[in-house]
């Protein structure tokens, strides 16, 4: 079971939000605040995943992830906003967020976030990403360090940055789920690092892709 606690100050979208998770098995809203001060006054220890809009009255969204990170060191923050101009999307990876998705998501693509941000993935909308990694590149130089990575594993490595998910990779390169998470596996193993959001950062910084 994902519990989710909801920030939106939306009335009605927070709620549809909460709807959609109360109504999918695996899934529990445990808390909806209106704003960022309710949330790190009153959030439960229990949520394993926040979904969170930027714009907010008082404290904003990208200010409250420091500080319901430091409230609650284990749990994954996903943004859920309209905005997708670059500034924004920098301050909040940079603050910690673990995920950045537009409101136009599909309700299918929240819920594979909520379960992607769970396994240490960085759920992003795709054009979100592609401007993540354009930011990356300017901000974060080229080690040019060697790394024997085969065709196929920088076909999926690129597919991961672009925000696919291990079902959307193994549809895109007609490999089965269990052949991608092989493939994962042996990135991982050449990058030396152990999650999505580590060989993404390491991808992206090393030219890799």
């Amino acid at each position: 079971m994902i519990k989710v606690t909801i920030i939106e100050d939306h009335k009605e979208f927070r709620e549809g939000l909460a709807y959609l998770l109360n109504a999918t098995e695996g899934f529990k809203c445990i808390n909806v605040f209106g704003t960022t001060e309710e949330a790190i006054k009153n959030i439960s220890k229990e949520t394993d995943v926040v979904l969170q809009d930027i714009e907010l009255p008082g404290l904003n969204g990208i200010e409250s992830v420091e500080l319901l990170k430091k409230k609650l060191p284990e749990i994954k923050i996903i943004m859920l906003t309209v905005f997708d101009d670059d500034d924004n999307i920098l301050k909040a990876i940079l603050a910690g967020a673990d995920g950045y998705l537009l409101k136009k998501s599909s309700p299918q693509k929240i819920l594979t976030a909520l379960q992607e941000a769970l396994s240490d993935g960085s759920p992003m909308t795709p054009s979100i990403a592609k401007k993540v990694i354009t930011l990356f590149r300017n901000y974060l130089p080229n080690k040019k360090e060697e790394f024997s990575i085969t065709k196929r594993e920088i076909e999926v490595l690129e597919l991961i940055v672009d925000g696919y998910n291990n079902k959307e990779i193994s549809d895109k390169l007609f490999i089965s789920i269990e052949t991608v998470r092989n493939h994962i596996r042996h990135i991982y193993e050449k990058l030396h690092v152990h999650s999505k959001s580590e060989a993404v950062v390491k991808a992206i910084r090393e030219g890799i892709v």
